[in-house]
């Protein structure tokens, strides 16, 4: 599949009030984009966004657990020609709580289902705009369970699935679709966990565009992953016991 440029294309990131999406989204007004659809659940926090270039920059309240807020965003960004879903989130909880199936729904409709209305929402518009992209930005914990977050895990994993197949149902209309599979980088949803060296955000956005322009449909972010990637073509069962050993004491 052949690479998407930002520049001149109306871009859509979804979760764009902080961390990842925050960078994403002044990451492709740097690189040219012609308009941004900055989404969150909550407009009143995108107004850094907004005041960036308040002539491409265009707030959406969207919540991709709520179908409605996600056929309002399809109605109102009918130009757009890269979706990046950044939206998501994590519970901490552990596969032994009590309370684990009920956090494990709420990471799923986020982080799984999301991405899933997303294309279904999105996919024909992209389709009548010549293609494009759609991203998802899952994580490398989708690829192997983490076990201080083995639930989000799961649902990244899932993710992960989603993304394989809608780039096969997808294919046939010229949409490059993208997973982005980053290590642990210095957002919210790490604040407090011991992890060695965290990538920053700043850092996930300028590869993920990159990524983007070069066609490449697994996209490793940041230091982490890319040795990450490696070791798992490697020695996938190693790089799982590895994992298992680092990070199981990590809260």
């Amino acid at each position: 599949m052949n690479g998407v440029s930002a520049k001149g294309k109306a871009v859509l990131v979804t979760g764009a009030n902080r961390g990842i999406g925050k960078a994403l989204a002044i990451k492709a007004l740097e690189l040219g984009a012609s308009k941004v659809y900055a989404t969150a659940r909550d407009v009143s926090k995108l107004v850094e966004v907004k005041a960036i270039d308040s002539d491409r920059v265009v707030t959406l309240e969207l919540d991709v657990t709520n179908q409605n807020q996600v056929n309002a965003a399809a109605a109102a960004a009918t130009d757009v020609e890269i979706i990046i879903n950044n939206a998501g989130m994590g519970t901490g909880a552990l596969l032994l709580a009590e309370n684990v199936v009920e956090n494990s729904k709420l990471e799923m409709e986020a982080n799984f289902f999301g991405p899933m209305r997303m294309g279904v929402a999105f996919a024909p518009i992209l389709k009548a705009n010549g293609g494009g992209a759609m991203v998802n930005i899952l994580s490398v914990a989708g690829l192997i369970n983490f076990p201080f977050a083995p639930t989000y895990s799961c649902s990244k994993a899932a993710g992960h699935s989603l993304t394989q197949g809608q780039r096969t149902v997808m294919a046939g209309q010229n949409t490059l679709v993208c997973g982005v599979y980053p290590g642990p980088i210095d957002t919210d949803m790490t604040a407090g966990m011991e992890m060695g060296d965290k990538g920053s955000p700043e850092e996930v956005a300028a590869n993920v565009f990159e990524g983007i322009a070069n066609g490449e449909e697994d996209i490793f972010s940041d230091t982490f992953a890319i040795g990450f990637a490696k070791g798992l073509k490697a020695d996938p069962k190693g790089i799982e016991k590895s994992i298992a050993a680092q990070f199981q004491t990590v809260r």
